[in-house]
Order: C-alpha cells, then sequence, then structure tokens
C-alpha cells in the first residue's frame, strides 16, 4: 500500500529537474502495493513548476497538509482495493512451502482473493496518512535547507521519514493481512493477541523496513536515470515529459524494484505468516537461509510475477488519482 512523492525544489532553474525525482512506495505494499505500493507522484511537481512567487516557506500550511495527507489516502486506499486480488495471489505463492503453487494447492490459489480486504483497508487508510504526514513536512523542510545538489538526500530522508512512521500501523495491518490471504488460523486481531501478545502484531518488522527502505532508494535511482535518458533520447527537456510518459517510467521503475527487493518480500511475508511453535523462524537471516536449504534459491523469488505486475499498474493507477484528488483537495501553487 504503500508511496512517495517528488515536489519541485525551489531553486532549481529546470522545474523538471526535481520532477524527476521521486520514489513510488507507499508505505502501504510494496508488496501489496503496498503500500507503497507503495509510488512517486512526479506529475504533482511537474503540475506545480518552480516560479519565483511560490512560497518559500519550510513549513507546510495545516490546510494544504490536509489536502496532501487525504489526496494520499484516495489514492493508496483506491490502488490497495483494485489490485488486491494480485497481492493475494502473490502472497499465497511466497507463502507456500516446497514447491507448492500456493496454499492449499493450486486448487486454491485463485479462491477467496479478497479475503482479509477490509482489514487492509482499515489499517491502510491510517497507515497512508501517518504516511504523508510524516513525509511532506520533512521534505519541505529538507528541500529548502538543503543545496539543489543534495536533492536526493532529502527525498531519501523523507521517504525513509514516512516509511517508519507508518510502519507502526501498516506492519501489524500487513500481520493480519498476510494470515488472512494465506488461511491462517490466527488471523483476527483478538486471536493474534491472545496468541502472542503484542509482539505478534509487529513480527518481522525488521524484514518489513529491510524491504521497504532499499525499495525507495532503489526506485527513486532507476526512475530519475530513466527519466533522464528518455528525455535525452527524445531530444527534450525534463519538464517537456509528459505526465503520461512520466507515468509510464515510474511504474517501469517500480516494476523492476518490485522483482530485484522480491527476496526481500518473500521473507516478510513467511515471518509474518510463521506461527509455528516448535520450530519458530529466528528473524531475517534465519528465515532465508532454511529458504535457501530447504527449497532452494529460486523460492525466494516466487511471487515475483504477480508482486511486478501489482507494482507496475498501481504505481501507473496511483499516480492518476493522486494527481485528481490534489485538484480537488491541495491549493494552487502552494
Amino acid at each position: 500500500m504503500t508511496t512517495s512523492e517528488t515536489e519541485t525544489t525551489p531553486t532549481r532553474l529546470d522545474s523538471s529537474r526535481s520532477a524527476s525525482a521521486s520514489s513510488s512506495r507507499s508505505p502501504l505494499s510494496a508488496s501489496s502495493t503496498s503500500a507503497k505500493t507503495t509510488t512517486s507522484s512526479l506529475p504533482h511537481a511537474m503540475a506545480h513548476p518552480s516560479t519565483p512567487s511560490r512560497n518559500q516557506s519550510k513549513t507546510i500550511p495545516a490546510k494544504t497538509l490536509l489536502g496532501l495527507t487525504v489526496s494520499g489516502v484516495c489514492a493508496g486506499v483506491f490502488v490497495e482495493t483494485l489490485f488486491y486480488p494480485l497481492d493475494t495471489i502473490k502472497t499465497r505463492l511466497q507463502a507456500a512451502r516446497g514447491g507448492g503453487g500456493g496454499v492449499g494447492g493450486n486448487a486454491h490459489l485463485f479462491k477467496g482473493v479478497f479475503n482479509g480486504l477490509s482489514k487492509n483497508i482499515a489499517g491502510c487508510a491510517p497507515a497512508t496518512a501517518l504516511f504523508f504526514l510524516a513525509y511532506e513536512p520533512s521534505k519541505r523542510y529538507l528541500e529548502r535547507t538543503l543545496p539543489p545538489e543534495q536533492n536526493y538526500v532529502a527525498m531519501f530522508t523523507a521517504g525513509a521519514t514516512g516509511c517508519l512512521a507508518s510502519s507502526v500501523v501498516r506492519v501489524p495491518t500487513e500481520v493480519i493481512k498476510t494470515r488472512a490471504q494465506t488461511g491462517n488460523k490466527v488471523q483476527s486481531l483478538g486471536g493474534i493477541l491472545r496468541a502472542s501478545g503484542i509482539a505478534g502484531l509487529f513480527v518481522g518488522y525488521g524484514s518489513f523496513l529491510i524491504r521497504d527502505l532499499p525499495f525507495d532508494a532503489i526506485e527513486f535511482s532507476l526512475y530519475e536515470e530513466a527519466k533522464i535518458a528518455y528525455a535525452k533520447w527524445r531530444g527534450r527537456t525534463l519538464g517537456e515529459v509528459s505526465r503520461v510518459e512520466a507515468t509510464a517510467l515510474g511504474a517501469a521503475a517500480g516494476g523492476v524494484t518490485g522483482f530485484v527487493t522480491t527476496p526481500l518480500d518473500v521473507i516478510k511475508t513467511r515471518l509474518m505468516t510463521d506461527t509455528c511453535t516448535t520450530n519458530p523462524l529466528r528473524g531475517v537471516l534465519d528465515c532465508g537461509t532454511r529458504i535457501v536449504k530447504e527449497e532452494g534459491a529460486k523460492a525466494l523469488f516466487r511471487g515475483a510475477s504477480p508482486r511486478v505486475m501489482w507494482i507496475s499498474l498501481g504505481g501507473g493507477a496511483f499516480f492518476g488519482v493522486l494527481e485528481s484528488a490534489r485538484k480537488v483537495f491541495v491549493p494552487e501553487n502552494w
């Protein structure tokens, strides 16, 4: 459900330079799109190029921050709902031990693909809100404090801040969601608390951060380089790349990033769905080692196809909804 977005740096002569800096993932769903899913919102930066009259304040007005947050929540919930079946299939493939096609075998892979959706949305909305409430002010302050050549530092730091803030809600949501998707008997909030206490809601927390922080960094780098190369190939400035083209490039970057971070996503899923009491998984390293030893290295890429499809399509959908919502909730030239 997871996503990060870029804002134009006021000191840049070329407004498109900042528009190229973005990172996808919504704190919601690197897996599910998570998410986050999850994505970058470059089109917003393109829609609001730097001008001398632009507000140079290091803080964001409360009304504007509320609009940015509401817009992000609308986009996040939309994408999480629309592509939830893909996330369910991906999760079942990853959770399956051995060479099976999913929990219960291939016959059950596509059954009940919306299991846990309501629980996921209940957590997705506040998690996305927390992400934007932390991300936007951090980004705004750093962009107007650091020199232009260090804009990437502002993007990465703000994204990490948003990821950390949202994780306090997102991780428990992921635990409940993945267990519902895989048919785990201990999947309700009350059931998890009774079985494992509050710690049971944060199982896999480390793997969640290990997955999402690299995702943001890799996606940012791939997207920026792809946009620069594309603009050069078409003989344009970065600011002349259209929203549709930027969305396509962002989706491509998200898809590649989703693939290379699949092993981390598999480990996260295994940790969150592990309820074994006799020989439980003991962290990221132990989980990864066991998977390779017992199932082979290929098992680390189980569910890669639906994950890449989910992140790519989700990124494109996120951009459109986010920009449409911002036209309604966010003031012009804020």
